[in-house]
C-alpha cells in the first residue's frame, strides 16, 4: 500500500478524478426553455447565497425562463452579500419574484432589502418582514459618528431600492432607523410587498400580467410582461458543491479546518506517516474554501501560518520554547482577528474555541519539547556507528566472509574468527565501508563440562619416596 502510494501516478489520477467531479459539481447547466426557475433559500445571508443566486439567474437567463423565483426565509446576514445579489437582481435580463416562504418565515435585516428588490415582491401567510438595522459584530448597536454614518447610509440605499420599484420608501427607512417589522398583510397595506400568495401556483398566479423592467445585454432596461400563470415549473436546488460549502462556511468550523489542517502538516514534517500530510492538505483545501465564502481578514490568517512556523522553528531550532511561546501566541491573535471584518455576531470564531485551541496545542508542544529536550542530549550516532556492539545472526556460513542480520537487515560481513556457522549468534565489532566485522556472541558460546574429580578415577602416581625399591 504504501509503495503504492508513493507512485506519482496515482496521486495524479486521483487528483483529476477530485478535479473531474468538483467540476460536474460546480457547473452550470442549461434547463428547458421558457420555464419558471424556482431558486430556494433557507439561512443567513453570505457568499454561498451569493454564489447560488448568481449561478441560478445565469442559468435561467441562458434558457430564457420566464421568470426566477427565490424563495426567501432567512434572519440577515453579511451586507456586502446583500448588495452583491440585489445588484444581480438590477443586472438580471430575466424577471426575479421574491417570495417570502414557507409559512412562519422570515425576510429579516438583509432580507428585506433583497425582497423589496425583487421585480415582484410576495408573502406567504404567517410571514414578517423587517428589522434591517445595522448591528455591530457582538449584536448591539453601533454607537457614535460611525452609527450614524452606517446607518444613513443603509437608509439610503434601501429608500433607493423601494423608490426604483415603487414600493414604500418612507416604511422602509423605518425599518432601518426604527427596526420596524409587519406581518404579511401589513406588509401588503403598507405597499412593501405586492400581494399575499397561499403557495407556488398562486403566486405564478397572481403575478401573471404584471409589467417590470429588466436589464438588457447591452446594458439597458426593457420592459416585460409576465407570462407566469400556468408556467411549467423547474426547481433549481443547491449543488452538492454549494451544500458542503455552506456547511464549512462557518467561522468555527473554518478557524477549526485551518488550525487542524496546518498541525497535521507540521506533523507529517516531524514524522511523515502520508496518512497526517493527506489530512491536513485535505483540511486546508476545505479552510480555504470556507475562507473564501466569509467575510476573512487575510492578516488573521497570515498570523496563524506565522504561528505554526514558529512551532515548526522550535522543533528544529534550540530556542528554549520561545520560539513555542510567540507561536501560540500568534495562534490566539490570529483566530480573534480572523474574521473582524465582519460586522455580524454570526460571523465571528468563539473566543473560547480560540483559547482552548491554544491551550493545547501549547499543552502539545510543552509534552514534545520535553521530549525533543531529553532525546537531544543523548549522545549522538549516525550511520553504521549506531551498529557497533549490535547483535545479529549468520545467515550464511562466514569463513571468513558471508551474510548476517543485524537489526532488521541483511549485511555483509567478514568474521573475526572463521568459520561461524549458519544461525550462530554474532556481535558487531567494526565497519569497513559497507561490510561488517563481527565475531560470536561470547553469551551464546556453550562451556564444556568440567572434568571428573571423583577418587575412584585418578590413577594413582608412582612413589617416588627416598629408599624404596622398585
Amino acid at each position: 500500500m504504501r509503495v503504492l502510494l508513493r507512485r506519482p501516478s496515482v496521486w495524479i489520477g486521483a487528483l483529476l478524478i477530485i478535479i473531474g467531479g468538483v467540476s460536474l459539481a460546480c457547473g452550470g447547466a442549461t434547463k428547458p426553455r421558457d420555464r419558471v426557475h424556482v431558486l430556494t433559500w433557507d439561512g443567513i445571508v453570505n457568499p454561498v447565497m451569493e454564489r447560488y443566486f448568481d449561478r441560478g439567474i445565469d442559468t435561467a437567463e441562458r434558457s430564457q425562463a420566464r421568470a426566477v423565483v427565490l424563495r426567501l426565509d432567512t434572519p440577515g446576514g453579511l451586507d456586502s452579500s446583500m448588495r452583491d445579489i440585489i445588484q444581480r437582481i438590477n443586472a438580471s435580463e430575466v424577471p426575479v419574484i421574491v417570495f417570502v416562504s414557507p409559512s412562519g418565515g422570515r425576510a429579516a435585516s438583509a432580507g428585506t432589502f433583497i425582497t423589496m428588490a425583487g421585480h415582484v415582491a410576495a408573502m406567504a401567510p404567517s410571514t414578517a418582514i423587517g428589522a434591517a438595522t445595522p448591528i455591530n459584530a457582538g449584536g448591539g448597536d453601533i454607537e457614535g459618528d460611525l452609527g450614524r454614518k452606517v446607518k444613513n447610509d443603509a437608509v439610503a440605499y434601501i429608500r433607493a431600492i423601494a423608490e426604483r420599484r415603487g414600493r414604500n420608501a418612507d416604511w422602509a427607512e423605518q425599518a432601518v432607523r426604527e427596526a420596524a417589522a409587519v406581518n404579511e398583510t401589513e406588509a401588503v397595506a403598507l405597499d412593501v410587498v405586492d400581494f399575499v400568495a397561499t403557495g407556488l401556483d398562486d403566486l405564478l398566479t397572481k403575478a401573471d400580467g404584471r409589467e417590470v423592467e429588466v436589464a438588457t445585454a447591452a446594458g439597458g432596461v426593457r420592459k416585460v410582461t409576465l407570462r407566469t400563470a400556468g408556467a411549467e415549473v423547474v426547481e433549481n436546488g443547491t449543488n452538492l458543491f454549494e451544500q458542503v460549502l455552506y456547511r464549512i462556511a462557518d467561522p468555527d468550523v473554518a478557524f477549526l479546518l485551518l488550525t487542524l489542517g496546518s498541525l497535521a502538516l507540521l506533523s507529517e514534517i516531524v514524522h511523515p506517516t502520508f496518512f497526517a500530510g493527506v489530512l491536513g492538505v485535505i483540511a486546508l483545501i476545505l479552510a480555504w474554501f470556507a475562507l473564501g465564502s466569509l467575510p476573512t481578514n487575510w492578516a488573521g490568517v497570515a498570523l496563524i501560518f506565522f504561528g505554526f512556523v514558529l512551532l515548526l522553528a522550535e522543533v528544529f531550532v534550540t530556542g528554549f520554547g520561545v520560539l513555542g511561546i510567540g507561536g501560540v501566541v500568534a495562534l490566539i491573535l490570529g483566530g480573534l482577528i480572523l474574521f473582524s471584518g465582519s460586522d455580524a455576531p454570526s460571523f465571528q470564531v468563539s473566543r473560547w474555541l480560540v483559547f482552548a485551541l491554544a491551550a493545547a496545542v501549547g499543552a502539545f508542544l510543552l509534552l514534545f519539547l520535553g521530549t525533543l529536550v531529553r532525546l537531544r542530549r543523548l549522545p549522538a550516532h549516525t550511520g553504521r556507528e549506531s551498529l557497533l556492539g549490535a547483535k545479529g545472526t549468520v545467515r550464511t556460513r562466514l569463513d571468513p566472509r558471508g551474510v548476517v542480520q543485524v537489526v532488521g537487515e541483511r549485511w555483509d560481513a567478514t568474521a573475526e574468527d572463521p568459520p561461524i556457522e549458519e544461525d550462530a549468534a554474532v556481535i558487531v565489532t567494526a565497519t569497513e565501508g559497507l561490510r561488517l566485522v563481527v565475531k560470536r556472541d561470547p553469551a551464546s558460546i556453550k562451556l564444556l563440562p568440567a572434568a571428573p574429580t571423583s577418587a575412584d578415577d585418578v590413577t594413582p602416581a608412582a612413589s617416588t619416596t627416598p629408599g624404596s625399591e622398585t
